[in-house]
């Protein structure tokens, strides 16, 4: 018997967002009704083109735009399809309101964290390296030094192959590490730096482009020239990632040095002198041309659960010479602003809301919620029947949206209990029984308000 293997690397769960796949916008910058995953919400899906044109020419460093409108009116989505447009090389940032309330970091630190890994570097620098396609990899064994029956390796044995020659390198133990890590094998295109021995997977070499390999991620050609040369490499780092890099001393490998490092607290607070000191070497490298400064997105969803501090302190880093593009989004109307008894517009401070830029989302019309349930069905791998569609539909403009999209997987489980492939209406009333929407849970709740702990 004849069994095809799945490939386990590639699976990616199906999440509340994982349809949407950019704006969906024509080349006027017009949205079109249902594209890349998004329905309805014309206006605030072209003012978001707009915020993406301005990101990608750079002219909208340190401004903030806010998302506002009622639950499950796509505020989310559209900030998910802001990043898929931008696309992977510009760095996307998204936190919760609530995660500044940290016990063991001050909610600015946490504010500044996130600031900076929003913040891009591409730096650009040449480097010599030895690139080629792999066709030998032997680590050489010997006795261990410290005894007993176990061998250590004392080297690797790598053979690069180039269109022009063939190398061979005998390596250090520590970069066979990182060959394992890599998970590098014969066939694979990879270079390694000559001062620092960092080695970097390339890809799979495209001679083997014909095999049945699963796991193999892309193909690329083999490398031309030498196999030792000097390469222009482009790293894409945040300041976060330099903060880090930097706070955290490379300590001794005596026993002192390791319980110290065992004992020091799990989240290391950056002091504002290590940042300043970051960002005079980030300017410099900026003035020489060695690297260039992309301004990313910072999201900050359910913004009002930041509290008058945490409002006081983005005033001040929006208007900072490194800021990213900030963008929040809320449900909520007229409340108050945390940590005071001022009542203001989505309980944010009146100060902060005149540097914003608003964008409204409505609620969608029966239609678009049938389009929504529609590319949810299809992304989930999920067969409906029209009627039934219909029907979730008028249960989705009833109660909401995300109910609709969650009654989904359900039904389906009940229809292929019931031996169907596809929903019908029937599962789809029998889910809804199952499991209740907010209001027919509250409508519970004040019916049988005895029988619950009303303290």
């Amino acid at each position: 018997k004849i069994t095809e293997v799945q490939s386990t690397t590639k699976v990616q769960r199906i999440a509340s967002h994982s349809h949407i796949k950019g704006l969906g916008l024509d080349e006027n910058g017009n949205a079109i009704g249902t594209a890349s995953g998004l329905v309805g919400q014309g206006d605030a899906r072209e003012a978001a083109g707009i915020v993406c044109e301005l990101i990608k020419s750079k002219k909208m460093a340190g401004r903030a735009l806010l998302f506002a409108g009622p639950p499950g009116t796509g505020k989310t989505a559209l900030a998910l399809a802001i990043s898929q447009e931008l696309g992977p090389k510009v760095p996307f940032c998204p936190m919760v309101g609530s995660e500044v309330y940290s016990t063991e970091v001050k909610k600015t630190e946490i504010l500044m964290e996130n600031f900076r890994r929003a913040i891009g570097l591409r730096i650009q620098e040449v480097k010599e390296v030895y690139e080629g396609e792999v066709t030998e990899l032997v680590p050489e064994e010997t006795e261990n030094p410290l005894g007993g029956y176990g061998k250590t390796i004392a080297s690797v044995v790598v053979t690069l192959r180039t269109a022009k020659g063939t190398k061979q390198l005998r390596l250090d133990p520590s970069i066979y590490e990182s060959i394992q890590k890599e998970k590098i094998q014969t066939g694979d295109v990879i270079y390694i730096e000559s001062n620092s021995g960092a080695v970097k997977r390339v890809g799979r070499c495209d001679v083997y482009a014909t095999e049945s390999d699963l796991e193999a991620d892309e193909y690329v050609p083999i490398p031309k020239g030498e196999v030792h040369k000097k390469k222009e490499i482009v790293q894409d780092v945040t300041l976060h990632d330099l903060d880090m890099a930097n706070a955290q001393p490379q300590g001794g490998q005596d026993i002192m040095s390791m319980v110290g490092s065992m004992m020091k607290q799990k989240k290391t607070e950056i002091t504002e002198k290590l940042r300043l000191e970051i960002n005079k070497v980030v300017n410099k490298y900026i003035e020489e041309g060695v690297a260039e400064l992309i301004p990313g997105v910072l999201f900050i969803d359910e913004v009002h659960m930041l509290d008058i501090e945490s409002f006081t302190f983005l005033n001040r880093a929006l208007e900072s010479t490194l800021a990213p593009i900030v963008i929040f989004a809320t449900n909520r109307g007229q409340c108050i602003v945390r940590g005071t008894d001022v009542v203001s517009p989505h309980g944010i401070p009146s100060d902060l809301i005149d540097r914003l830029v608003i964008v409204r989302t409505r609620s969608y019309s029966i239609q678009d919620i049938m389009q929504i349930v529609s590319i949810r069905a299809k992304t989930e791998g999920i067969q409906v029947e029209d009627e039934a569609l219909a029907y979730l539909s008028q249960i989705g403009s009833a109660t909401s949206l995300r109910y609709a999209v969650q009654l989904l997987t359900p039904s389906s489980i009940l229809a292929s209990a019931n031996g169907r492939d596809t929903i019908t209406t029937q599962d789809i009333d029998e889910a809804s029984k199952l499991f209740f929407d907010t209001k027919a849970s509250a409508k519970q709740l004040q019916e049988h308000a005895a029988g619950y702990i009303n303290q």
